[in-house]
């Protein structure tokens, strides 16, 4: 652990407009919420190959694949949490298996796959109720 901690530094940037700039020198995204209706924000961070360690509520699941994509706490949990965060950060191998991983992940989420879906079901309904 001492190795992890002399090779990585924390910033802290405040607020900030410029997102994808930040989100793209980092290693990790943390999102410890409560509550989350679908996860955009961890969706976001994906996008630019950032694994998530977050609750395990909401939306959250859907987006933040357990062991693949990042990791999934029970709310609260910031133990699991960190312990978490360093199985990701352990080695440079691990931390690029899931920063691909994660990316791959958001692709799934990428409107040119996502549209067709929801178009698809709005054929279904209107044809449903038009005849």
């Amino acid at each position: 652990m001492s190795e992890i901690r002399n090779r990585r530094q924390s910033y802290f940037f405040g607020n900030s407009n410029e997102i994808d700039k930040i989100l793209s020198y980092t290693d990790l995204f943390l999102l410890p919420s409560e509550t989350e209706s679908f996860g955009l924000a961890a969706l976001e961070a994906m996008a630019w190959k950032v694994p998530v360690i977050s609750s395990n509520s909401g939306g959250l699941p859907e987006v933040n694949l357990e062991g693949v994509s990042g990791y999934l706490s029970r709310v609260g949990d910031t133990k699991e949490m960190a312990i978490n965060a360093l199985k990701i950060l352990k080695d440079d191998a691990t931390l690029n298996a899931f920063k691909e991983n994660a990316l791959s992940v958001a692709k799934q989420f990428d409107i040119k796959n996502v549209l067709p879906l929801y178009e698809a079901l709005y054929q279904k309904a209107i044809s449903k109720y038009s005849s």
